[in-house]
Protein backbone atom coordinates (compact mmCIF):
# COMPACT_ATOMS: atom_id res chain seq x y z
CA UNK A 1 0.00 0.00 0.00
CA UNK A 2 3.30 2.22 0.91
CA UNK A 3 4.12 1.76 -2.62
CA UNK A 4 1.10 2.25 -4.22
CA UNK A 5 0.84 5.50 -2.38
CA UNK A 6 4.39 6.66 -3.14
CA UNK A 7 3.66 5.88 -7.10
CA UNK A 8 0.91 7.87 -7.12
CA UNK A 9 2.02 10.96 -5.68
CA UNK A 10 3.76 13.76 -7.48
CA UNK A 11 4.36 17.52 -7.01
CA UNK A 12 3.40 20.24 -9.95
CA UNK A 13 5.39 23.32 -9.29
CA UNK A 14 3.55 26.41 -11.35
CA UNK A 15 6.01 28.60 -12.18
CA UNK A 16 5.65 31.55 -14.94
CA UNK A 17 7.98 30.01 -18.27
CA UNK A 18 11.48 30.13 -17.94
CA UNK A 19 13.13 28.74 -20.52
CA UNK A 20 13.58 31.91 -23.11
CA UNK A 21 16.18 34.60 -21.55
CA UNK A 22 14.48 38.28 -22.37
CA UNK A 23 16.10 40.04 -25.40
CA UNK A 24 16.95 43.94 -23.98
CA UNK A 25 19.36 46.31 -26.26
CA UNK A 26 22.74 45.72 -26.02
CA UNK A 27 21.78 42.75 -23.69
CA UNK A 28 21.48 45.26 -20.75
CA UNK A 29 19.75 43.95 -18.18
CA UNK A 30 16.27 45.25 -16.00
CA UNK A 31 16.89 48.21 -14.55
CA UNK A 32 15.43 49.75 -10.88
CA UNK A 33 13.20 52.15 -10.87
CA UNK A 34 13.33 54.50 -7.45
CA UNK A 35 9.83 55.94 -8.45
CA UNK A 36 8.10 53.19 -9.49
CA UNK A 37 9.46 50.64 -7.00
CA UNK A 38 10.80 47.72 -9.33
CA UNK A 39 12.16 47.04 -12.58
CA UNK A 40 11.87 48.08 -15.68
CA UNK A 41 12.86 47.22 -19.22
CA UNK A 42 15.62 49.62 -20.23
CA UNK A 43 14.47 49.90 -23.77
CA UNK A 44 11.25 50.73 -23.19
CA UNK A 45 11.27 51.86 -19.69
CA UNK A 46 7.74 49.55 -19.03
CA UNK A 47 7.48 48.20 -15.42
CA UNK A 48 7.89 44.37 -16.24
CA UNK A 49 5.21 42.19 -15.18
CA UNK A 50 5.27 41.53 -11.17
CA UNK A 51 5.60 38.11 -9.51
CA UNK A 52 1.90 37.63 -9.36
CA UNK A 53 0.72 38.63 -12.49
CA UNK A 54 2.98 36.41 -14.64
CA UNK A 55 1.29 33.45 -12.28
CA UNK A 56 -2.06 35.12 -13.51
CA UNK A 57 -0.63 34.85 -16.96
CA UNK A 58 -0.16 30.73 -16.84
CA UNK A 59 -3.12 29.13 -18.86
CA UNK A 60 -5.01 25.76 -18.55
CA UNK A 61 -2.96 24.58 -21.46
CA UNK A 62 0.41 25.22 -20.34
CA UNK A 63 2.48 22.88 -18.58
CA UNK A 64 3.85 22.93 -15.14
CA UNK A 65 7.86 23.98 -14.58
CA UNK A 66 8.58 21.48 -13.07
CA UNK A 67 7.09 17.81 -11.53
CA UNK A 68 8.62 15.86 -8.83
CA UNK A 69 8.01 12.59 -8.49
CA UNK A 70 9.17 9.46 -5.61
CA UNK A 71 11.85 7.36 -7.42
CA UNK A 72 11.53 3.85 -8.36
CA UNK A 73 13.30 2.87 -4.97
CA UNK A 74 11.49 3.13 -1.42
CA UNK A 75 11.99 1.79 1.80
CA UNK A 76 10.19 2.92 4.89
CA UNK A 77 11.23 1.29 8.47
CA UNK A 78 9.88 2.42 11.48
CA UNK A 79 11.83 2.82 14.58
CA UNK A 80 10.22 1.46 17.68
CA UNK A 81 11.50 2.31 21.19
CA UNK A 82 13.57 -0.13 23.34
CA UNK A 83 14.25 -2.14 20.21
CA UNK A 84 17.30 -4.06 19.64
CA UNK A 85 17.76 -1.64 16.37
CA UNK A 86 16.86 1.45 17.61
CA UNK A 87 20.31 2.69 18.44
CA UNK A 88 21.91 1.98 15.05
CA UNK A 89 19.00 3.32 12.92
CA UNK A 90 18.91 6.62 14.98
CA UNK A 91 22.90 6.81 14.50
CA UNK A 92 22.04 6.06 10.74
CA UNK A 93 19.11 8.83 10.52
CA UNK A 94 21.95 11.61 12.26
CA UNK A 95 24.79 10.35 9.76
CA UNK A 96 23.15 11.38 6.69
CA UNK A 97 20.93 14.12 8.40
CA UNK A 98 23.93 16.26 9.40
CA UNK A 99 26.23 14.96 6.84
CA UNK A 100 26.90 17.46 4.04
CA UNK A 101 25.92 17.49 0.41
CA UNK A 102 29.43 18.20 -1.09
CA UNK A 103 30.93 15.33 0.84
CA UNK A 104 28.50 12.18 -0.15
CA UNK A 105 30.75 11.61 -3.48
CA UNK A 106 34.43 12.74 -3.08
CA UNK A 107 36.03 14.53 -6.25
CA UNK A 108 39.24 12.68 -7.40
CA UNK A 109 39.54 13.70 -11.27
CA UNK A 110 39.58 16.42 -13.25
CA UNK A 111 36.70 15.30 -15.08
CA UNK A 112 34.56 15.14 -12.14
CA UNK A 113 35.77 18.53 -11.20
CA UNK A 114 35.16 19.79 -14.71
CA UNK A 115 31.74 18.35 -14.09
CA UNK A 116 30.62 19.80 -10.91
CA UNK A 117 31.80 23.21 -12.88
CA UNK A 118 29.33 22.30 -15.47
CA UNK A 119 26.56 21.86 -13.08
CA UNK A 120 27.13 24.98 -10.88
CA UNK A 121 27.16 26.99 -14.25
CA UNK A 122 24.02 25.69 -15.63
CA UNK A 123 22.20 26.12 -12.36
CA UNK A 124 23.79 29.56 -11.89
CA UNK A 125 20.86 31.00 -13.84
CA UNK A 126 18.25 28.93 -12.95
CA UNK A 127 15.33 30.18 -10.76
CA UNK A 128 15.31 28.55 -7.51
CA UNK A 129 12.34 30.31 -5.56
CA UNK A 130 10.00 33.33 -6.43
CA UNK A 131 12.35 35.49 -4.78
CA UNK A 132 15.55 34.47 -6.92
CA UNK A 133 17.02 37.04 -8.73
CA UNK A 134 17.08 35.13 -11.96
CA UNK A 135 13.75 36.21 -13.02
CA UNK A 136 14.83 39.51 -14.08
CA UNK A 137 16.58 37.33 -16.85
CA UNK A 138 13.36 36.33 -18.18
CA UNK A 139 11.29 39.68 -18.18
CA UNK A 140 9.45 39.12 -14.25
CA UNK A 141 10.23 41.02 -11.33
CA UNK A 142 10.58 38.17 -8.24
CA UNK A 143 8.47 38.31 -5.70
CA UNK A 144 9.22 41.45 -3.13
CA UNK A 145 11.71 42.88 -5.56
CA UNK A 146 14.13 45.31 -3.76
CA UNK A 147 17.51 46.95 -6.10
CA UNK A 148 20.61 45.78 -6.40
CA UNK A 149 19.41 42.32 -7.66
CA UNK A 150 21.37 40.53 -10.32
CA UNK A 151 20.72 37.36 -12.59
CA UNK A 152 23.75 34.90 -11.91
CA UNK A 153 24.24 36.32 -8.62
CA UNK A 154 21.41 34.67 -6.37
CA UNK A 155 22.38 34.04 -3.28
CA UNK A 156 20.09 30.82 -2.60
CA UNK A 157 21.57 27.78 -1.23
CA UNK A 158 20.98 25.88 -4.70
CA UNK A 159 23.45 27.95 -6.15
CA UNK A 160 25.98 27.04 -4.08
CA UNK A 161 28.55 24.17 -5.47
CA UNK A 162 28.22 22.49 -1.53
CA UNK A 163 24.19 22.58 -1.63
CA UNK A 164 24.08 22.31 -5.53
CA UNK A 165 20.57 22.06 -6.88
CA UNK A 166 19.24 21.41 -2.88
CA UNK A 167 18.01 24.89 -1.75
CA UNK A 168 15.48 23.48 0.95
CA UNK A 169 15.76 21.39 4.14
CA UNK A 170 16.21 17.40 4.86
CA UNK A 171 13.82 17.52 7.68
CA UNK A 172 10.37 19.63 7.00
CA UNK A 173 9.76 21.57 10.45
CA UNK A 174 7.37 20.47 12.64
CA UNK A 175 4.76 23.33 11.76
CA UNK A 176 4.43 21.37 8.23
CA UNK A 177 3.72 18.44 9.41
CA UNK A 178 1.97 18.92 13.12
CA UNK A 179 0.62 22.42 12.10
CA UNK A 180 2.13 23.55 15.38
CA UNK A 181 4.94 26.56 16.17
CA UNK A 182 7.36 26.04 18.70
CA UNK A 183 5.75 27.93 21.11
CA UNK A 184 2.44 25.37 20.56
CA UNK A 185 5.30 22.48 21.26
CA UNK A 186 6.42 24.33 24.41
CA UNK A 187 2.92 24.38 25.95
CA UNK A 188 2.09 20.85 24.99
CA UNK A 189 5.71 19.77 26.92
CA UNK A 190 4.38 21.64 29.85
CA UNK A 191 1.60 20.19 30.29
CA UNK A 192 2.90 16.71 29.59
CA UNK A 193 5.32 16.86 32.45
CA UNK A 194 2.86 18.45 35.16
CA UNK A 195 0.16 15.69 34.64
CA UNK A 196 3.13 13.12 35.31
CA UNK A 197 3.83 15.11 38.24
CA UNK A 198 0.52 15.07 39.39
CA UNK A 199 0.60 11.76 39.64
CA UNK A 200 3.37 12.26 42.73
CA UNK A 201 0.96 15.16 43.96
CA UNK A 202 3.57 17.45 42.75
CA UNK A 203 2.43 20.97 41.53
CA UNK A 204 4.39 23.27 39.14
CA UNK A 205 4.53 26.92 40.17
CA UNK A 206 2.33 29.71 38.40
CA UNK A 207 4.38 31.33 35.22
CA UNK A 208 2.37 34.42 35.99
CA UNK A 209 4.53 34.65 39.36
CA UNK A 210 7.75 34.73 38.32
CA UNK A 211 9.81 37.37 37.41
CA UNK A 212 12.44 36.87 34.84
CA UNK A 213 15.70 39.54 34.73
CA UNK A 214 18.28 39.48 32.33
CA UNK A 215 21.50 39.03 34.12
CA UNK A 216 24.68 41.29 33.40
CA UNK A 217 27.96 41.11 33.10
CA UNK A 218 29.90 41.48 36.78
CA UNK A 219 26.47 41.20 38.45
CA UNK A 220 27.38 39.93 42.42
CA UNK A 221 23.96 38.18 41.98
CA UNK A 222 24.65 35.78 39.68
CA UNK A 223 26.92 32.74 40.62
CA UNK A 224 29.88 31.46 38.43
CA UNK A 225 29.49 29.99 34.90
CA UNK A 226 30.86 26.95 36.42
CA UNK A 227 28.56 26.89 39.29
CA UNK A 228 25.95 27.45 36.70
CA UNK A 229 26.86 24.62 34.21
CA UNK A 230 26.97 22.01 37.13
CA UNK A 231 23.78 23.50 38.73
CA UNK A 232 22.14 22.78 35.75
CA UNK A 233 23.57 19.30 34.98
CA UNK A 234 22.18 18.23 38.40
CA UNK A 235 18.55 19.92 37.66
CA UNK A 236 18.35 17.96 34.62
CA UNK A 237 19.57 14.62 36.42
CA UNK A 238 16.65 15.27 39.40
CA UNK A 239 14.06 16.31 36.64
CA UNK A 240 14.24 13.32 35.13
CA UNK A 241 14.49 10.52 37.98
CA UNK A 242 11.72 12.62 39.25
CA UNK A 243 9.48 12.07 36.08
CA UNK A 244 10.70 8.47 35.64
CA UNK A 245 9.15 8.29 39.21
CA UNK A 246 6.39 9.66 38.59
CA UNK A 247 5.90 7.37 35.63
CA UNK A 248 6.50 4.31 37.67
CA UNK A 249 3.71 5.05 40.60
CA UNK A 250 0.63 4.16 41.18
CA UNK A 251 -1.81 6.13 40.14
CA UNK A 252 -2.55 6.44 44.40
CA UNK A 253 -0.07 7.77 45.95
CA UNK A 254 0.01 9.94 48.83
CA UNK A 255 0.09 13.55 50.23
CA UNK A 256 1.80 16.10 47.63
CA UNK A 257 5.34 17.10 48.15
CA UNK A 258 7.23 20.77 47.45
CA UNK A 259 6.98 21.83 44.15
CA UNK A 260 9.38 21.87 41.43
CA UNK A 261 10.20 23.20 38.38
CA UNK A 262 10.66 21.31 35.50
CA UNK A 263 13.10 21.47 32.42
CA UNK A 264 12.18 23.44 29.91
Amino acid sequence: MLRQVAAATYHQVWWPACDQPMCTIAGRLPEWDERQGGYVDPATAEPLPTWDEALEAIGDDDPPSHVVRFGPQLRADGVTANSAQVGRMIGYLTKYLTKALDVCHEVTTDAQRRHVDRLAEALRFEACAPTCANWLRYGIQPRNPRPGLTPGYCKGKAHRQATLGFGGRRVLVSRRWSGKSLSDHRVDRREWIAAQLAVLGRTMPDPSRLIWLPAHPGDPGVPRREYLIMRGIADRIRWRAELQTAANAPPDVGPSSPAIVPAA
